[in-house]
């Protein structure tokens, strides 16, 4: 039996794609399980489902440290105490510092709903449907210092439909961020991916 990586989240909303990746371990659809869930919002509902899989969960609130250096250190030293070898930012809404990127190199990965370089930053989904495109979808990727821009690891494609909303649009984009998130996961577990510059191959 392969040995299960030890994941860390990070979200900040509603955790939906935590919930997918939570799911997918306790299916045993991913050689992974995630050890600590870390919110920067006290309130948010990604704990509520993290403690639905006693999963150990942690708080740290950026205006609790007087630097984002020392937020970060508080959150890396978390993610250390419980061994995690790979951290997925699930929804997380801060730009990763030179802290955290140092502590775990190549190590952290995030989802994005759209097809990267197009679109960046919040409301992705609104951006695609106002630009007018035919085609949208989401990506994972690596997480360097540039908000949504390391090395792409898995993307799928959701055709914008003729009577589509920006919320419909949204839903079914959802829907293929939580089947490739796991699958990048896998394909991380399996010791398949490799960083060449800016592309990811996979064995």
């Amino acid at each position: 039996m392969r040995k299960k990586l030890k994941l860390g989240v990070l979200a900040s909303g509603s955790g939906t794609n935590l919930a997918a990746i939570l799911e997918s371990s306790a299916n045993n659809k991913i050689d992974a399980e995630v050890k600590i869930v870390i919110s920067d919002v006290p309130a948010a509902k990604a704990l509520e489902r993290a403690k639905n899989f006693k999963v150990p969960t942690a708080v740290h609130e950026r205006k609790s440290y007087p630097t984002k250096e020392a937020y970060e250190t508080a959150i890396v030293a978390d993610l250390k105490k419980h061994d995690v070898e790979l951290v997925c930012l699930a929804g997380y809404m801060r730009i990763v510092g030179k802290e955290f990127l140092g502590a775990f190199p190549d190590r952290i990965i995030n989802i994005h709903p759209a097809l990267l370089p197009s679109f960046p930053g919040l409301e992705a989904q609104k951006q695609a449907f106002e630009y007018g495109v035919k085609i949208s979808g989401c990506t994972v990727h690596f997480v360097d210092e540039k908000t949504d821009h390391g090395p792409i690891i898995l993307q799928a494609s959701v055709p914008v439909l003729d009577d589509d909303t920006v919320d419909s649009l949204r839903e079914r984009i959802l829907k293929q961020e939580h089947r490739i998130y796991s699958e990048a996961i896998q394909l991380y577990a399996e010791g398949l991916l490799k960083i060449d510059g800016r592309r990811v191959k996979i064995f």
